[in-house]
């Protein structure tokens, strides 16, 4: 784009911040009350009347105890104290405090039992600060919500959340370290039934506020549930615009026929497990051709219209090189790629008992992310180009006001902590791969203040779009832009996530064809989204955090916090062996066993072909060997094994010592070696009989 267009563009920002003086000022005068829309029984929130919670440091918040936690849930499944305890008192509970030291932020807490417990949350407390100034504040208080949430001091209190998920089973086709749930390895299975499944989503409808929710279907491995297309197929038909699989993509790649039924089911994203670029990279899971596996996932997925997230579980010390490896994947398939998920190592399933060198050896934070794409890829002040994720729900409101009263369903929010997770945009031109980060040419945080302002006066339509135009428009800066990037590229793009104008994108709702896709997929622009969870472990949770979760657990036993389901208290062992659909023993009986690939098998594929732009140099790559090098355990197993064989090593010491004791310091005779009796015992023993 020539300069002339540049200034151009320019002197329209300066004349829309010129015209935005003059709007303020009017909106502030008389604003209108806020309405109860059909998907609550509350009204909107103002900005000015959200609340936070306790924020900064030094603070003091709730917490858990990581030792009483696994000993309590212990006694709850083998029946020794009843479930009840968890919901009516505040066992295993302490206080925490969060402070800074050493240029670190900490959370330390002690046990009147166990005793102190410390580990980092941020390794840059700017970074810290800046995501928790930013935070807008908690979404509307959840309401009708008695019968689903019953969790004690696990409940969700604000908000309804952004991803429903339902597991649809604990099996799994991998058995591989990191687990949240220790899928395949506790002795029964839990598989959700079509009554139960049907049961779970109309549920979750009932909750308000009422959001546009995407559900996700988990596992273990959904897809190898029988009625994971059914389950789609029922979230699409009720409503779910957004329908989501956590897959490990075997599936996927084995069978292009499976996802072009996934596909017409209403599958819109596959949140694939994606640990790094080359089988090497992903070979801490201990699949042979896992990369294979994944590229072939994303061309047959891509291919029936399904979106892909690769999701990437990262840990300090095997895969942390690889976050500015997947960055440039991304950015090198910008017509495939629009969002990337990475989340930070949770120390819980089977690794709930680590040890505490290999705990501060892996521990990543959010804080460490920011800076490892700043250093990998050249991408990405922390303390500027990142937000909370919450961050967006100031955006949301806006829609909510602009789409009425009689809207059926609110716009989805991401109101969670900001502690929780933290998002980064990237604006890339999809024939050029040119890419920027949008707060580098939009001034996202006095963006957001100005939509706030707009929201917050109530108007109607037309103006309120009017006014978020004139926003958009002053804290645009064409000159730091990407360089084919235009005004009005900037107002579609952003029309195109909250259509206020009505405009025909191509659908996203139960009517969405491969046509719509196509069209979504058409404009010359890529908004790739960079997101990181941090979801919690024993060692930092944190129950403020809890209380805002955005990504609730639908069970046979109401809907529950992520992290208090998955780690926390650790509903989902007493749900589920609780809800158990039989032994492990009994199953295979009765259904045989289902496929695992472990140990490092590979995966049979009929084709390896796809059309990805993949760095050579990146797949050929070794593995990460920062803790062989500390000579530190990678995973649970090894670290067992470990243990195992340093007990035994441990035991032919003792052994050896008994020995020497016996016979330097008793005068013992050496016992005889090999099966062989002493001349002599046998003449003692002869004497002894006469």
């Amino acid at each position: 784009m020539s300069k002339t267009v540049k200034y151009a563009e320019k002197a329209v920002a300066v004349s829309a911040d010129l015209a935005w003086r003059a709007f303020e000022k009017l909106n502030s005068i008389n604003q209108r009350p806020s309405f109860t829309p059909k998907w609550t029984d509350k009204p909107l929130l103002k900005s000015y009347q959200k609340v936070k919670p306790p924020l900064g440091w030094p603070r003091t918040t709730d917490s858990l105890c990581p030792k009483c936690i696994p000993e309590i849930r212990e006694k709850v499944l083998n029946g020794e104290m009843p479930v009840d305890l968890l919901r009516n008192e505040k066992m295993g509970e302490i206080k925490a405090q969060i402070i800074e030291r050493d240029g670190k932020i900490m959370m330390v807490k002690d046990c009147p039992i166990h005793g102190h417990f410390e580990d980092v949350m941020s390794i840059d407390p700017a970074f810290y600060r800046h995501l928790e100034t930013v935070f807008p504040g908690r979404d509307i208080r959840a309401h009708n919500d008695k019968h689903l949430h019953k969790h004690g001091s696990s409940n969700i209190l604000h908000g309804r959340g952004a991803v429903l998920t339902i597991d649809l089973t604990n099996r799994c086709n991998m058995m591989c370290d990191p687990c949240f749930m220790d899928a395949n390895q506790v002795g029964f299975v839990h598989e959700l039934t079509w009554d139960d499944i049907k049961t779970l989503l109309d549920n979750a409808l009932d909750i308000k506020p009422r959001r546009q929710m995407s559900v996700q279907f988990s596992g273990g491995e959904p897809t190898i549930s029988p009625y994971f297309l059914d389950a789609v197929r029922y979230s699409k038909k009720v409503g779910y615009n957004s329908v989501q699989a956590a897959t490990n993509g075997i599936e996927f790649a084995q069978s292009p026929e499976f996802c072009r039924q996934a596909a017409e089911a209403g599958l819109r994203y596959a949140y694939l497990q994606f640990d790094g670029i080359g089988n090497e990279a992903n070979s801490h899971r201990a699949v042979g051709n896992l990369f294979d596996v994944k590229l072939r996932a994303i061309e047959n997925l891509h291919s029936n219209g399904v979106e892909i997230v690769p999701v990437t579980t990262i840990i300090n010390g095997i895969n942390n090189e690889q976050v500015g490896r997947i960055i440039e994947f991304a950015l090198d398939n910008p017509k495939k790629i629009s969002f990337i998920s990475f989340q930070p190592v949770s120390f819980t399933g089977r690794d709930e008992a680590i040890t505490d060198e290999r705990r501060r050896a892996q521990r990543y934070t959010l804080s460490h992310l920011a800076h490892d794409i700043k250093n990998q890829v050249g991408i990405g002040e922390p303390a500027r180009d990142w937000f909370p994720i919450s961050f967006m729900s100031t955006f949301s409101d806006w829609a909510d006001h602009v789409h009425g009263p009689q809207s059926d369903w609110g716009q989805l929010s991401c109101g969670c902590h900001p502690n929780c997770g933290i998002g980064m945009g990237m604006m890339v031109d999809k024939e050029t791969k040119e890419a920027r980060p949008i707060t580098q040419f939009i001034n996202a945080d006095r963006l957001a203040k100005d939509i706030a302002k707009v929201t917050d006066g109530g108007r109607n339509k037309f103006i309120s779009v009017l006014g978020v135009a004139l926003a958009l428009l002053r804290n645009y800066d064409p000159f730091q832009a990407p360089t084919h990037f235009r005004i009005v590229d900037l107002m579609k793009k952003f029309d195109k996530s909250f259509n206020a104008s009505g405009h025909n994108y191509g659908s996203v709702g139960k009517d969405r064809t491969l046509a719509d896709v196509e069209k979504r997929r058409g404009d010359r622009w890529n908004f790739l989204f960079i997101a990181a969870m941090w979801f919690q472990d024993l060692f930092n949770y944190d129950f403020r955090r809890t209380e805002q979760c955005i990504i609730p657990y639908a069970t046979q036993d109401g809907e529950i916090s992520f992290c208090a389901y998955n780690t926390g208290v650790g509903w989902r062992n007493i749900i589920e062996k609780m809800h158990m659909t039989a032994t492990l023993t009994k199953w295979y009986e009765e259904k045989g066993r289902h496929k695992i690939y472990a140990g490092g098998k590979s995966v049979e594929l009929d084709s390896t072909k796809h059309r990805l732009v993949v760095n050579e140099d990146a797949v050929h790559a070794e593995r990460q060997h920062d803790l062989d090098e500390l000579g530190i355990a990678k995973t649970s197993r090894e670290e067992k094994a470990r243990a195992r064989d340093s007990k035994l090593k441990e035991a032919a010491h003792d052994a050896q010592m008994e020995k020497l004791y016996r016979q330097m310091v008793l005068g013992e005779p050496e016992a005889p070696k090999g099966n062989f009796v002493s001349l002599d015992a046998l003449a003692g023993s002869g004497a002894t009989a006469g």
